[in-house]
């Protein structure tokens, strides 16, 4: 089965997803700029949550540039990873809402957690799929980003019901994390290119 119309269908829920998030942030009544401090919360966990979409959009996006097929338990793995991001925006909302509250951030882990788990998910999937010898296998070693990930959440998930503010810097960690760009995959596909040349 070719891959291009999960890549399309994937690209469309994500940005739906990006779509439902911003106009969760209504506009304010007010003329001047005092009338945005209210919303200050709201926006800060669209961006947070935005910047988590977007990484997941740019890794599955390189995840599936080396993927040659997909099957039926690919599709379901994608699927359930759309799941988990389908939910960023309920949880962007409820966090933004409830200034940092411990039940909303909690919940907001919670999410990005069964994200992270459902994209190990889905890269183990299509591992299985292409074989022990593929580019993707070869490209995240022993992804340790992604274990750590697991790690950080799960930590802030319990530190949200005690100091909440500490839940905020590990979400934020874990973000900045990944934005420093992984180029394992780009890299091992130059490596096997230099080795073919």
């Amino acid at each position: 089965m070719h891959k291009g119309r999960l890549e399309a269908f994937s690209d469309g829920v994500i940005a739906i997803i990006i779509t439902i998030m911003v106009l969760e942030i209504k506009v304010p009544h007010g003329h001047d700029l005092g009338a945005l401090k209210p919303l200050l919360p709201i926006i800060l966990s669209y961006i947070l949550s935005f910047i988590y979409i977007g990484i997941y959009w740019n890794n599955h996006h390189h995840m599936l540039q080396v993927t040659q097929k997909v099957n039926g338990g690919i599709l379901w793995a994608n699927l359930h990873l759309l799941f988990w991001l389908s939910l960023v925006p309920f949880v962007t909302a409820w966090v933004g809402e409830n200034h940092l509250e411990s039940a909303p951030m909690a919940l907001y882990g919670f999410v990005l957690l069964m994200a992270g788990l459902s994209y190990t998910i889905l890269q183990n999937t299509i591992i299985r799929s292409e074989g022990k010898d593929s580019i993707l296998k070869a490209a995240i070693g022993t992804d340790w980003k992604g274990a750590l990930s697991l790690v950080l959440y799960i930590t802030a998930i319990v530190f949200s019901y005690f100091i909440n503010w500490i839940s905020a810097i590990l979400y934020v960690g874990v973000a900045l994390i990944w934005l420093i760009p992984d180029r394992r995959i780009e890299c091992e596909i130059e490596r096997r290119k230099g080795l073919i040349n």
